[in-house]
């Protein structure tokens, strides 16, 4: 059984104005019993106008799960550059004195619901929060077994969590065993089967299939370079691209390819950069990016 967490703070206590002196305690000291958001804002940013409303609702929704301390980047100059923010709004959200997840722009009220929610399942009464941060170690360290033990043991307490359920079929990618991870993915709880976590565990079987079947990355960029109009030559490449870790590079020929050909292979390069951006963060730089991008040509 898992332990206990500390008891449901104050509303009072759970918005706060932070600054560079108040920021070890606001943040890194009260996140060891509770997650903390932190909003990098400042007043001239339109965006944050509507984000930082956005936030504070769901964040007071969460009745003391959570909390959220913000920042004005005017004001907290060496702190902003310490956190590397280079654009604002940029949020992080810290658990146990660490940051554990974040994102940079405004994003749509049900992801923010979404991002609160998964912070707050941290601090729950059950302390899974806990054991959910050190499978998720596990995996990013590469012990994909020992993760999907835990994220298993979390199951049976809780069993539709969907970021543990998510994470058991990302452990079973990890090991290798495709098979098993769809069959995890197939019988997801109802209830959790639309989830963020379990959409995008659902994308990487996907992208997994397709890379073990990946042609070689040097053969596939010689014919693309030979035939700049070789759509399937792109497409597999992009596929190529992918398998190796360059995601970016591989969103970029896919793009390329939807401006070339929109409707080449009923829509191939638009179904595929669906899926990578499936697979990722909503609020991964790359699948921001990305998204911006396509957004012009589509209505171009």
């Amino acid at each position: 059984m898992f332990g206990t967490a500390e008891a449901t703070k104050a509303p009072a206590d759970l918005i706060k104005e932070g600054t560079e002196a108040t920021f070890m305690a606001d943040v890194i000291e009260a996140s060891q019993t509770v997650p903390v958001i932190v909003d990098f804002w400042a007043t001239w940013c339109g965006p944050c106008k509507t984000l930082g409303p956005a936030l504070e609702a769901a964040v007071l929704a969460a009745k003391g799960k959570v909390k959220m301390v913000k920042i004005d980047v005017d004001r907290a100059q060496a702190l902003s550059q310490q956190m590397r923010i280079q654009s604002i709004p940029t949020v992080y959200a810290f658990f146990e004195g660490k940051p554990v997840d974040g994102f940079q722009g405004a994003i749509p009220g049900s992801e923010i619901k979404k991002f609160v929610e998964k912070l707050a399942a941290m601090a729950g009464d059950d302390g899974l929060g806990e054991a959910l941060i050190a499978a998720e170690e596990m995996l990013a360290e590469g012990a994909a077994a020992d993760a999907a033990e835990t994220f298993a043991a979390i199951l049976a307490e809780e069993p539709e969590n969907a970021a543990a359920y998510g994470g058991l079929v990302r452990s079973y990618l990890a090991i290798g065993d495709i098979d098993q991870a769809q069959t995890l993915a197939d019988a997801a709880p109802a209830k959790i089967a639309g989830s963020t976590e379990v959409v995008a565990a659902r994308a990487q079987i996907e992208l997994a299939r397709q890379a073990a079947k990946a042609g070689p990355e040097d053969i596939l960029r010689a014919a693309v370079a030979r035939d700049p109009g070789d759509r399937q030559a792109m497409f597999d490449l992009a596929v190529a691209l992918h398998a190796s870790g360059k995601v970016e590079e591989a969103v970029d020929m896919l793009l390329d390819l939807f401006k070339l050909d929109r409707d080449w292979n009923d829509g191939a390069a638009k179904a595929q950069l669906f899926t990578i951006f499936g697979a990722l963060k909503p609020q991964d730089p790359i699948v921001l990016k990305g998204r911006r991008r396509l957004s012009s040509m589509i209505f171009v």
